[in-house]
Protein backbone atom coordinates (compact mmCIF):
# COMPACT_ATOMS: atom_id res chain seq x y z
CA UNK A 1 0.00 0.00 0.00
CA UNK A 2 2.67 2.38 1.08
CA UNK A 3 4.81 1.68 -2.73
CA UNK A 4 1.26 2.33 -4.37
CA UNK A 5 1.24 5.65 -2.91
CA UNK A 6 4.73 6.34 -3.21
CA UNK A 7 3.73 5.53 -7.20
CA UNK A 8 1.00 7.61 -7.62
CA UNK A 9 2.84 10.47 -5.71
CA UNK A 10 5.35 11.08 -7.95
CA UNK A 11 2.68 10.51 -10.83
CA UNK A 12 1.79 13.99 -12.47
CA UNK A 13 -1.76 15.17 -12.20
CA UNK A 14 -2.60 14.36 -16.24
CA UNK A 15 -0.79 11.25 -15.80
CA UNK A 16 -3.05 10.13 -12.76
CA UNK A 17 -6.19 11.87 -14.93
CA UNK A 18 -5.45 9.12 -17.22
CA UNK A 19 -4.76 6.30 -14.96
CA UNK A 20 -8.05 6.78 -13.40
CA UNK A 21 -9.65 7.10 -16.69
CA UNK A 22 -8.19 3.61 -17.57
CA UNK A 23 -8.86 1.99 -14.08
CA UNK A 24 -12.50 3.41 -13.80
CA UNK A 25 -13.44 1.78 -17.96
CA UNK A 26 -11.77 -1.64 -16.09
CA UNK A 27 -14.60 -1.85 -13.44
CA UNK A 28 -17.09 -0.79 -15.64
CA UNK A 29 -16.06 -4.18 -18.17
CA UNK A 30 -15.65 -6.23 -14.88
CA UNK A 31 -19.04 -4.81 -14.14
CA UNK A 32 -20.81 -6.33 -17.32
CA UNK A 33 -19.86 -9.89 -16.26
CA UNK A 34 -21.94 -9.61 -13.37
CA UNK A 35 -24.75 -11.60 -13.60
CA UNK A 36 -28.27 -11.05 -12.75
CA UNK A 37 -28.99 -13.35 -9.25
CA UNK A 38 -31.44 -16.36 -10.83
CA UNK A 39 -30.94 -16.04 -14.63
CA UNK A 40 -29.78 -19.09 -16.66
CA UNK A 41 -27.63 -17.14 -18.80
CA UNK A 42 -27.47 -20.09 -21.67
CA UNK A 43 -31.09 -19.89 -21.88
CA UNK A 44 -31.02 -16.10 -22.26
CA UNK A 45 -29.02 -16.44 -25.01
CA UNK A 46 -31.32 -17.14 -27.07
CA UNK A 47 -33.38 -14.49 -27.18
CA UNK A 48 -30.38 -12.79 -29.09
CA UNK A 49 -29.86 -15.37 -31.41
CA UNK A 50 -29.73 -13.38 -34.77
CA UNK A 51 -29.96 -10.24 -33.48
CA UNK A 52 -26.32 -9.19 -34.24
CA UNK A 53 -27.23 -7.24 -37.03
CA UNK A 54 -30.35 -5.80 -35.42
CA UNK A 55 -31.57 -2.86 -33.10
CA UNK A 56 -31.33 -5.64 -29.90
CA UNK A 57 -27.25 -6.04 -31.04
CA UNK A 58 -26.94 -2.52 -31.32
CA UNK A 59 -28.32 -2.16 -27.64
CA UNK A 60 -25.62 -4.96 -26.80
CA UNK A 61 -22.80 -3.51 -28.80
CA UNK A 62 -23.26 -0.02 -26.97
CA UNK A 63 -23.85 -1.90 -23.35
CA UNK A 64 -20.63 -3.71 -23.88
CA UNK A 65 -22.49 -7.25 -24.27
CA UNK A 66 -23.76 -6.96 -20.72
CA UNK A 67 -27.32 -7.26 -22.08
CA UNK A 68 -26.81 -10.59 -23.69
CA UNK A 69 -24.92 -11.40 -20.67
CA UNK A 70 -27.64 -9.95 -18.83
CA UNK A 71 -25.43 -8.91 -16.45
CA UNK A 72 -26.31 -6.13 -13.68
CA UNK A 73 -25.30 -3.51 -16.23
CA UNK A 74 -27.88 -4.63 -18.54
CA UNK A 75 -29.17 -1.32 -19.03
CA UNK A 76 -26.38 0.59 -19.04
CA UNK A 77 -26.23 4.48 -19.44
CA UNK A 78 -29.33 4.14 -21.93
CA UNK A 79 -32.01 4.80 -18.36
CA UNK A 80 -29.74 8.37 -18.23
CA UNK A 81 -29.79 8.91 -21.46
CA UNK A 82 -33.16 9.39 -21.98
CA UNK A 83 -33.60 11.23 -18.77
CA UNK A 84 -31.35 13.41 -20.38
CA UNK A 85 -33.42 14.06 -23.44
CA UNK A 86 -36.51 14.61 -21.43
CA UNK A 87 -35.07 17.12 -19.33
CA UNK A 88 -33.30 18.62 -22.28
CA UNK A 89 -36.53 18.76 -23.97
CA UNK A 90 -38.85 20.10 -21.04
CA UNK A 91 -36.26 22.76 -20.43
CA UNK A 92 -37.27 24.57 -23.10
CA UNK A 93 -41.26 24.52 -22.64
CA UNK A 94 -40.69 25.09 -18.81
CA UNK A 95 -39.75 28.85 -17.39
CA UNK A 96 -38.67 26.92 -14.17
CA UNK A 97 -36.00 24.61 -15.78
CA UNK A 98 -35.05 27.33 -18.26
CA UNK A 99 -34.00 29.55 -15.53
CA UNK A 100 -32.06 26.96 -13.79
CA UNK A 101 -29.87 26.90 -16.88
CA UNK A 102 -29.16 30.24 -16.60
CA UNK A 103 -27.77 30.38 -12.81
CA UNK A 104 -24.77 28.33 -13.77
CA UNK A 105 -22.95 26.11 -11.93
CA UNK A 106 -25.81 25.73 -8.82
CA UNK A 107 -28.79 25.41 -12.03
CA UNK A 108 -26.79 22.72 -13.50
CA UNK A 109 -26.00 20.99 -10.48
CA UNK A 110 -30.01 20.91 -9.36
CA UNK A 111 -30.76 19.95 -13.40
CA UNK A 112 -28.28 16.47 -13.22
CA UNK A 113 -30.43 16.07 -9.86
CA UNK A 114 -33.54 16.04 -11.68
CA UNK A 115 -32.27 13.88 -14.63
CA UNK A 116 -30.60 10.80 -11.98
CA UNK A 117 -34.36 10.80 -10.22
CA UNK A 118 -36.05 10.29 -13.77
CA UNK A 119 -33.61 7.98 -14.68
CA UNK A 120 -33.82 5.77 -11.67
CA UNK A 121 -37.70 5.87 -12.31
CA UNK A 122 -36.76 4.70 -16.34
CA UNK A 123 -34.83 2.43 -14.37
CA UNK A 124 -37.70 0.40 -12.75
CA UNK A 125 -40.01 0.59 -15.59
CA UNK A 126 -37.08 -1.36 -17.97
CA UNK A 127 -36.56 -3.59 -15.17
CA UNK A 128 -39.82 -4.90 -14.45
CA UNK A 129 -39.88 -4.99 -18.29
CA UNK A 130 -36.80 -7.53 -18.26
CA UNK A 131 -37.74 -9.52 -15.23
CA UNK A 132 -41.19 -10.40 -17.04
CA UNK A 133 -40.07 -11.01 -20.07
CA UNK A 134 -37.32 -13.22 -18.86
CA UNK A 135 -40.03 -15.18 -17.20
CA UNK A 136 -42.18 -15.29 -19.84
CA UNK A 137 -39.13 -17.03 -21.95
CA UNK A 138 -39.99 -20.37 -22.86
CA UNK A 139 -37.29 -23.19 -21.63
CA UNK A 140 -34.53 -23.85 -23.83
CA UNK A 141 -33.56 -27.72 -23.68
CA UNK A 142 -35.64 -27.87 -20.57
CA UNK A 143 -33.60 -25.30 -18.93
CA UNK A 144 -36.31 -21.90 -18.06
CA UNK A 145 -34.40 -18.76 -18.31
CA UNK A 146 -35.13 -17.90 -14.48
CA UNK A 147 -34.49 -20.26 -11.86
CA UNK A 148 -37.19 -19.29 -9.34
CA UNK A 149 -39.73 -17.35 -10.90
CA UNK A 150 -41.76 -14.72 -8.47
CA UNK A 151 -42.81 -11.44 -7.42
CA UNK A 152 -39.01 -12.13 -5.43
CA UNK A 153 -37.62 -12.38 -8.78
CA UNK A 154 -39.00 -9.30 -10.18
CA UNK A 155 -38.03 -7.57 -6.91
CA UNK A 156 -34.88 -8.56 -6.99
CA UNK A 157 -34.01 -8.10 -10.85
CA UNK A 158 -35.32 -4.35 -10.41
CA UNK A 159 -33.02 -3.66 -7.73
CA UNK A 160 -30.27 -5.17 -9.08
CA UNK A 161 -30.67 -3.32 -12.59
CA UNK A 162 -31.73 0.11 -11.26
CA UNK A 163 -28.70 -0.40 -8.52
CA UNK A 164 -26.33 -1.07 -11.58
CA UNK A 165 -27.64 1.73 -13.72
CA UNK A 166 -26.94 4.17 -10.68
CA UNK A 167 -23.56 2.83 -10.14
CA UNK A 168 -22.96 3.27 -14.23
CA UNK A 169 -23.96 7.28 -13.49
CA UNK A 170 -21.59 7.56 -10.67
CA UNK A 171 -18.94 6.24 -12.89
CA UNK A 172 -19.66 8.52 -15.86
CA UNK A 173 -19.89 11.73 -13.30
CA UNK A 174 -16.23 9.91 -11.93
CA UNK A 175 -14.62 10.44 -15.26
CA UNK A 176 -16.49 13.19 -16.57
CA UNK A 177 -14.88 14.88 -13.06
CA UNK A 178 -11.60 13.45 -12.32
CA UNK A 179 -10.64 11.79 -15.68
CA UNK A 180 -10.48 12.96 -19.41
CA UNK A 181 -13.50 13.30 -21.73
CA UNK A 182 -17.68 12.79 -21.03
CA UNK A 183 -18.11 9.77 -18.95
CA UNK A 184 -21.53 8.69 -20.97
CA UNK A 185 -19.21 9.08 -23.98
CA UNK A 186 -16.30 7.11 -23.02
CA UNK A 187 -18.72 3.97 -20.96
CA UNK A 188 -20.38 3.98 -24.52
CA UNK A 189 -17.48 3.84 -26.12
CA UNK A 190 -16.08 1.03 -24.12
CA UNK A 191 -18.47 -1.18 -24.64
CA UNK A 192 -18.44 -0.64 -28.63
CA UNK A 193 -14.82 -1.58 -28.76
CA UNK A 194 -15.17 -4.45 -26.49
CA UNK A 195 -17.36 -5.61 -28.65
CA UNK A 196 -15.24 -4.86 -31.87
CA UNK A 197 -13.03 -8.10 -31.78
CA UNK A 198 -15.96 -10.65 -31.84
CA UNK A 199 -17.12 -8.59 -35.05
CA UNK A 200 -13.97 -9.29 -36.55
CA UNK A 201 -13.56 -12.80 -35.56
CA UNK A 202 -17.69 -13.54 -37.62
CA UNK A 203 -16.13 -11.55 -40.29
CA UNK A 204 -13.38 -13.78 -40.55
CA UNK A 205 -15.16 -16.78 -39.96
CA UNK A 206 -17.74 -16.29 -42.95
CA UNK A 207 -14.92 -15.24 -45.39
CA UNK A 208 -12.88 -18.90 -44.35
CA UNK A 209 -16.43 -20.72 -44.80
CA UNK A 210 -16.89 -18.97 -48.06
CA UNK A 211 -19.65 -16.87 -47.06
CA UNK A 212 -18.08 -13.50 -47.76
CA UNK A 213 -15.63 -13.09 -50.85
CA UNK A 214 -12.70 -11.57 -50.27
CA UNK A 215 -13.59 -8.41 -52.34
CA UNK A 216 -16.30 -8.54 -49.66
CA UNK A 217 -14.09 -8.54 -46.61
CA UNK A 218 -11.49 -6.14 -48.88
CA UNK A 219 -14.76 -3.71 -49.34
CA UNK A 220 -15.86 -4.26 -45.83
CA UNK A 221 -12.65 -2.48 -44.16
CA UNK A 222 -12.20 -0.30 -46.47
CA UNK A 223 -15.65 1.55 -45.90
CA UNK A 224 -14.99 1.43 -42.38
CA UNK A 225 -11.81 3.13 -42.71
CA UNK A 226 -12.97 5.64 -45.54
CA UNK A 227 -15.74 6.67 -42.78
CA UNK A 228 -13.48 6.78 -40.09
CA UNK A 229 -11.14 9.19 -42.60
CA UNK A 230 -14.89 10.95 -43.04
CA UNK A 231 -15.61 11.24 -39.39
CA UNK A 232 -12.14 12.74 -38.59
CA UNK A 233 -12.32 15.49 -41.26
CA UNK A 234 -15.91 17.16 -40.58
CA UNK A 235 -15.10 16.40 -37.20
CA UNK A 236 -12.71 18.69 -37.09
CA UNK A 237 -13.94 21.14 -39.95
CA UNK A 238 -15.32 24.69 -38.94
CA UNK A 239 -16.24 27.59 -40.06
CA UNK A 240 -13.92 31.07 -38.68
CA UNK A 241 -15.82 34.13 -38.60
CA UNK A 242 -13.72 37.00 -38.18
CA UNK A 243 -13.95 39.57 -34.82
CA UNK A 244 -11.96 42.31 -35.07
CA UNK A 245 -11.19 44.09 -31.85
CA UNK A 246 -10.54 48.02 -32.21
CA UNK A 247 -7.14 49.24 -30.00
CA UNK A 248 -5.89 52.26 -28.57
CA UNK A 249 -4.36 54.97 -30.61
CA UNK A 250 -0.39 54.21 -30.82
CA UNK A 251 2.35 56.75 -30.20
CA UNK A 252 2.82 58.13 -33.92
CA UNK A 253 -1.01 58.83 -33.83
CA UNK A 254 -2.52 55.28 -35.57
CA UNK A 255 -5.42 53.26 -34.51
CA UNK A 256 -4.92 49.78 -35.16
CA UNK A 257 -7.39 46.78 -34.93
CA UNK A 258 -6.71 43.58 -33.53
CA UNK A 259 -7.94 40.47 -35.03
CA UNK A 260 -9.22 37.10 -33.61
CA UNK A 261 -11.52 34.19 -35.51
CA UNK A 262 -14.43 32.71 -33.94
CA UNK A 263 -15.04 29.01 -34.76
CA UNK A 264 -18.30 27.62 -35.62
CA UNK A 265 -17.53 23.43 -36.09
CA UNK A 266 -19.37 21.88 -38.90
CA UNK A 267 -20.74 19.40 -36.07
CA UNK A 268 -21.09 21.40 -33.06
CA UNK A 269 -23.55 18.58 -31.21
CA UNK A 270 -20.85 16.03 -31.30
CA UNK A 271 -21.83 12.31 -31.11
CA UNK A 272 -24.98 13.22 -28.70
CA UNK A 273 -27.44 13.37 -31.87
CA UNK A 274 -26.98 10.03 -32.64
CA UNK A 275 -26.95 8.71 -29.39
CA UNK A 276 -30.05 10.55 -28.32
CA UNK A 277 -31.61 9.12 -31.49
CA UNK A 278 -30.52 5.36 -31.20
CA UNK A 279 -31.62 5.79 -27.54
CA UNK A 280 -35.33 6.94 -28.30
CA UNK A 281 -35.22 4.23 -30.89
CA UNK A 282 -34.50 1.21 -28.68
CA UNK A 283 -36.34 2.11 -26.17
CA UNK A 284 -40.22 0.90 -27.58
CA UNK A 285 -38.40 -2.07 -29.06
CA UNK A 286 -37.18 -3.43 -25.64
CA UNK A 287 -40.13 -2.76 -23.63
CA UNK A 288 -42.33 -4.85 -26.60
CA UNK A 289 -39.45 -7.60 -26.76
CA UNK A 290 -39.15 -8.15 -23.06
CA UNK A 291 -42.96 -7.75 -21.86
CA UNK A 292 -43.78 -10.17 -24.64
CA UNK A 293 -46.92 -8.12 -25.38
CA UNK A 294 -48.85 -10.15 -28.64
CA UNK A 295 -51.54 -7.28 -29.05
CA UNK A 296 -52.30 -5.87 -32.43
CA UNK A 297 -50.84 -2.52 -31.77
CA UNK A 298 -47.88 -3.97 -29.96
CA UNK A 299 -47.22 -6.01 -32.72
CA UNK A 300 -47.29 -2.86 -35.14
CA UNK A 301 -45.00 -0.99 -33.05
CA UNK A 302 -42.36 -3.61 -33.02
CA UNK A 303 -42.50 -3.71 -37.18
CA UNK A 304 -42.21 0.05 -37.26
CA UNK A 305 -39.35 0.02 -35.11
CA UNK A 306 -37.76 -3.23 -36.76
CA UNK A 307 -34.32 -2.64 -37.54
CA UNK A 308 -33.64 -1.94 -41.32
CA UNK A 309 -36.88 -0.96 -42.50
CA UNK A 310 -37.52 2.29 -44.25
CA UNK A 311 -39.63 2.80 -41.22
CA UNK A 312 -37.22 2.74 -39.39
CA UNK A 313 -34.39 4.53 -41.16
CA UNK A 314 -36.77 7.30 -41.98
CA UNK A 315 -37.15 8.20 -38.53
CA UNK A 316 -34.09 7.30 -37.25
CA UNK A 317 -32.63 10.22 -40.10
CA UNK A 318 -35.60 12.72 -38.92
CA UNK A 319 -34.54 12.16 -34.89
CA UNK A 320 -30.74 12.39 -36.15
CA UNK A 321 -31.71 15.83 -38.00
CA UNK A 322 -33.74 17.28 -35.13
CA UNK A 323 -31.32 16.22 -31.94
CA UNK A 324 -28.21 17.66 -34.39
CA UNK A 325 -30.28 20.74 -34.26
CA UNK A 326 -31.56 20.89 -30.31
CA UNK A 327 -28.27 20.09 -28.99
CA UNK A 328 -26.72 22.81 -31.32
CA UNK A 329 -29.25 25.44 -29.54
CA UNK A 330 -28.32 24.15 -26.16
CA UNK A 331 -24.67 24.00 -27.08
CA UNK A 332 -24.39 27.50 -28.81
CA UNK A 333 -26.34 30.19 -27.49
CA UNK A 334 -26.48 33.03 -30.77
CA UNK A 335 -27.83 35.82 -28.33
CA UNK A 336 -25.15 35.32 -25.54
CA UNK A 337 -22.02 35.55 -27.95
CA UNK A 338 -22.89 38.40 -29.52
CA UNK A 339 -23.35 40.36 -26.06
CA UNK A 340 -20.59 39.57 -24.96
CA UNK A 341 -18.57 40.40 -28.09
CA UNK A 342 -20.22 43.80 -27.76
CA UNK A 343 -19.07 44.29 -24.29
CA UNK A 344 -15.79 43.31 -25.08
CA UNK A 345 -15.58 46.07 -28.13
CA UNK A 346 -15.64 43.34 -30.67
CA UNK A 347 -17.36 43.21 -33.98
CA UNK A 348 -17.43 41.04 -37.05
CA UNK A 349 -16.63 43.29 -40.38
CA UNK A 350 -19.92 44.77 -42.11
CA UNK A 351 -21.89 43.41 -38.98
CA UNK A 352 -23.20 45.87 -36.54
CA UNK A 353 -23.10 44.43 -32.78
CA UNK A 354 -25.79 43.69 -30.81
CA UNK A 355 -29.26 42.45 -33.12
CA UNK A 356 -27.53 42.12 -36.30
CA UNK A 357 -24.75 40.52 -35.24
CA UNK A 358 -27.10 37.43 -33.53
CA UNK A 359 -28.55 37.32 -36.81
CA UNK A 360 -25.59 36.65 -38.90
CA UNK A 361 -24.29 34.09 -36.21
CA UNK A 362 -27.85 32.45 -36.60
CA UNK A 363 -28.01 32.07 -39.96
CA UNK A 364 -24.41 30.89 -40.16
CA UNK A 365 -24.93 27.99 -37.21
CA UNK A 366 -28.01 27.23 -38.94
CA UNK A 367 -25.97 26.60 -42.07
CA UNK A 368 -23.15 24.65 -40.31
CA UNK A 369 -25.71 22.71 -38.67
CA UNK A 370 -27.50 21.95 -41.67
CA UNK A 371 -24.33 20.28 -43.60
CA UNK A 372 -23.85 18.66 -40.11
CA UNK A 373 -26.81 16.70 -39.87
CA UNK A 374 -27.03 15.80 -43.54
CA UNK A 375 -23.28 14.14 -42.83
CA UNK A 376 -24.58 12.20 -39.53
CA UNK A 377 -27.60 10.93 -41.16
CA UNK A 378 -25.18 9.57 -44.02
CA UNK A 379 -22.73 8.11 -41.62
CA UNK A 380 -25.40 6.31 -39.69
CA UNK A 381 -27.97 5.57 -41.97
CA UNK A 382 -25.89 4.48 -44.75
CA UNK A 383 -24.46 1.13 -43.09
CA UNK A 384 -27.37 0.17 -42.39
CA UNK A 385 -29.14 0.02 -45.74
CA UNK A 386 -25.45 -1.19 -47.21
CA UNK A 387 -25.82 -4.10 -44.30
CA UNK A 388 -29.87 -4.91 -44.31
CA UNK A 389 -30.53 -3.95 -48.16
CA UNK A 390 -27.31 -5.62 -49.58
CA UNK A 391 -26.20 -7.95 -47.11
CA UNK A 392 -23.26 -6.12 -46.22
CA UNK A 393 -21.23 -8.16 -43.06
CA UNK A 394 -20.53 -4.99 -40.91
CA UNK A 395 -18.22 -5.23 -38.39
CA UNK A 396 -19.68 -2.29 -36.67
CA UNK A 397 -22.39 0.12 -37.46
CA UNK A 398 -22.13 4.05 -38.38
CA UNK A 399 -23.09 4.70 -35.20
CA UNK A 400 -20.37 2.62 -33.58
CA UNK A 401 -17.92 3.82 -35.68
CA UNK A 402 -19.52 8.08 -34.96
CA UNK A 403 -18.52 7.46 -31.62
CA UNK A 404 -16.11 5.57 -31.18
CA UNK A 405 -14.14 8.27 -33.62
CA UNK A 406 -15.97 11.33 -31.64
CA UNK A 407 -15.18 10.28 -28.66
CA UNK A 408 -11.14 9.52 -29.30
CA UNK A 409 -11.12 13.08 -31.18
CA UNK A 410 -12.58 14.97 -28.13
CA UNK A 411 -10.64 13.32 -25.58
CA UNK A 412 -7.75 14.02 -27.41
CA UNK A 413 -8.56 17.29 -27.81
CA UNK A 414 -9.44 17.78 -24.12
CA UNK A 415 -5.87 16.33 -23.48
CA UNK A 416 -3.95 19.04 -25.27
CA UNK A 417 -5.80 21.57 -24.05
CA UNK A 418 -4.79 20.54 -20.77
CA UNK A 419 -1.14 20.22 -21.34
CA UNK A 420 -1.73 23.59 -23.14
CA UNK A 421 -3.33 25.13 -20.13
CA UNK A 422 -0.49 23.21 -17.46
CA UNK A 423 2.31 24.84 -20.01
CA UNK A 424 0.73 28.07 -19.62
CA UNK A 425 0.39 28.60 -16.09
CA UNK A 426 4.32 27.14 -15.73
CA UNK A 427 5.32 30.31 -17.66
CA UNK A 428 2.88 32.78 -15.57
CA UNK A 429 4.30 31.29 -12.24
CA UNK A 430 7.89 31.79 -13.56
CA UNK A 431 7.00 35.40 -14.88
CA UNK A 432 5.61 35.80 -11.54
CA UNK A 433 8.75 34.94 -9.42
CA UNK A 434 11.40 36.82 -12.03
CA UNK A 435 9.40 39.92 -11.57
CA UNK A 436 9.19 39.29 -7.42
CA UNK A 437 12.87 39.08 -7.84
CA UNK A 438 13.71 42.36 -9.41
CA UNK A 439 11.75 44.41 -7.01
Amino acid sequence: MTMIKGILNNMSDLQKRILFTLFALVIFRVGSFVPLPGVNASAVVRLFDGEGGGIFGMFDMFSGGSLSRMSILALGIFPYISASIVIQLLSTASKTLGELRKEGAAGRMKINQYTRYLAIGLCIVQGWAVARGLMAMAPVEGMPAVVNPGLFFQISTVVALTGGTAFVMWLAEQITARGFGQGASLLIFAGIVAEVPGGIARLTQLAAVGSASPFMVFFVLAFVVGIIALIAFVEQSQRRIQILYPRQASAAGMANSQSSYLPIKINMSGVMGPVFASSIMMLPAFLARFTQAESFWVQQIMAFFTYGTWSYMALFSVLVVFFAFFQTAVVFNSEETANQLKNAGGYIPGVRPGEQTQTFLDNIVSRTTGLGATYLVLVCVLPIILNTRFGMPLVVGGTSVLIVTGVVLDTFNQIQSYIVAKQYSSVIKKANKKSRFRV
